[in-house]
């Protein structure tokens, strides 16, 4: 095992491991040398390779070369199977052979003649230790930034003054070849000041949307001078778009208690009407003219109350009526309601619902008119001709709104996030109308949001399908595209036996 460079990085006493078959010898160099270093000594060779195994942060070898066995020399080759220590040679003869061998092939970086000279040989030690030192610092540092550059997934690079590119990882260098900015004013900015600067930045001409995050960083050197920027970037798009959802769930529960106080407000007046009318038709008599005017005011009321209702369901003011139903019996119960709704004869409905489904626990009626406002919806954004296709299917989700086995090219966009992973059942409206564009579909559930023609829908529609869906724990999804229709899937947690 060779030198651990973070153990030899950790601090405390260099480690010196002496050799030598004299154990006086030994006794006279670990009295030199103990009080800056900690000592370990042998007599035998191969207890030392044993030694330095066992010991990866020995900093320093100091071997005698007239060994029995084995010499100095061929003890310091087989030592750099092991460690990567400083080594020096001590011998008490001119043998130039030994020490160019030891040089070669022991890598030693200085001798010394017996009988040494304490000082000298101290000093050399010192040196000896720090080259460790310095070497160990080294490694950590090419270890740490061989790590930095090749792990992970942010592109990095460091650049001089001037913005010339001085190194980059893989990810860096393949964005600077698809032709990103690369020197920018920011970092003109941090090589003036030094400040560490951050930038978020939707990459243009890229689909689907993409943000980035980059950070320049100042260099410097001993003197702190700057003397070049380091660059981090990274995709945060899963971040931005965490973050809108999150907005657009607050517009959304800001817009419900906004709807549920104007509906509470509004039907205590609308209760007040309707019984002044109920007075007034009784007051009557055989008036018909009369009569025909209240009734028109009646029911121009009550269309008032069943829009309140709606707001209050949106708002989730009023407690459902929830009870454990088949996804699939409801909407095969709906046939003759939707073939009603639909009313155009070039528009059909066709069902295409899986058996054997997991129980949902929703209130039946509300989920009935779910399914009818997405279905109305559908028409009208077909025209006069097209089919709807209603599915029920299990879906297994994931905690950000994808599914699982979903295949990139055909994934939903989750609209509504379920809170949590888990198993939920499916029920999809598909049409071949229009399609959504996206900054429209950002805004389809704000109460009153309606691309519709005056006259022909409140805008309230979609809202209360959102609030069904988030008062049952569930998720909303949408694929859509201009010119490629819609489908809209609802998301219902399955019952928990």
């Amino acid at each position: 095992m060779r030198n651990d460079p973070f153990r030899a990085a950790t601090g405390g006493l260099p480690v010196v491991l002496l050799l030598d078959d004299e154990p006086d010898i030994l006794v006279a160099l670990t009295d030199l040398l103990e009080e800056e270093f900690r000592v370990l000594s042998t007599v035998d060779a191969e207890e030392a390779l044993g030694m330095l195994a066992a010991e990866p942060d020995v900093a320093v070898i100091v071997s005698d070369q007239r060994m029995p066995g084995m010499s100095g020399d061929q003890f310091l080759r087989r030592a750099r199977e092991v460690s990567d220590a400083e080594a020096l040679l001590l011998t008490g003869y001119a043998d130039l052979t030994a020490v160019v061998s030891a040089l070669n092939e022991g890598r030693i970086s200085g001798y010394a003649h017996k009988p040494w000279e304490p000082a000298g040989l101290l000093a050399m030690v010192r040196q000896a230790a720090a080259r460790a030192e310095l070497t160990a610092a080294l490694r950590t540092e090419r270890l740490l930034m061989r790590a930095l550059m090749e792990g992970g997934t942010d592109g990095l690079a460091f650049t001089d003054r001037q913005g010339r590119l001085v190194r980059s990882n893989d990810i860096m260098a393949a964005r600077l070849h698809a032709g990103m900015p690369f020197f920018t004013p920011e970092d003109r900015e941090v090589l003036h000041d030094g400040v560490t600067r951050s930038t978020v930045r939707r990459e243009e001409g890229v689909q689907p949307p993409r943000w980035t995050e980059r950070v320049a960083s100042a260099l410097r050197d001993e003197d702190g001078r700057i003397v070049g920027l380091a660059h981090f970037e990274r995709d945060v798009t899963l971040q931005r778009e965490a973050e809108e959802r999150l907005r657009q769930a607050d517009r959304m529960q800001a817009l419900g208690n906004m709807a549920g106080g104007v509906a509470h407000d509004f039907n205590n007046l609308l209760t007040a009407i309707l019984g002044s009318l109920e007075l007034a038709r009784r007051a009557a008599g055989g008036d018909a003219r009369l009569s025909r005017l209240i009734e028109t005011a009646a029911s121009a009321a009550e269309r008032g109350a069943a829009l309140t209702k709606r707001l209050l369901s949106f708002s989730r003011q009023r407690e459902p009526a929830r009870q454990a139903v088949d996804a699939s019996g409801v909407v095969a119960g709906m046939s003759d309601l939707l073939t009603r709704s639909i009313d155009r004869p070039g528009i059909r409905a066709v069902q295409h619902l899986a058996s054997g489904l997991p129980l949902i626990v929703v209130d039946p009626d509300q989920l009935e008119l779910a399914l009818l406002n997405l279905c109305i919806n559908a028409r009208d954004a077909m025209g006069e001709s097209g089919t709807i296709h209603l599915r029920t299917e299990l879906r297994r989700l994931r905690s950000d709104g994808g599914a699982d086995g979903e295949q990139e090219e055909a994934a939903f966009v989750p609209l509504l996030p379920p809170a949590d992973g888990g198993t939920f059942v499916a029920i999809q409206v598909q049409d071949q109308g229009t399609g959504i564009p996206p900054d429209i579909a950002a805004r389809i559930f704000e109460p009153f949001f309606t691309t519709k023609e005056v006259g022909h829908g409140t805008g309230l529609g979609l809202s209360m399908v959102y609030g069904f869906v988030q008062q049952g724990g569930g998720a909303i999804r949408l694929r859509s595209a201009p010119g490629q229709g819609s489908t809209f899937e609802l998301c219902l947690p399955v019952l928990q036996s």
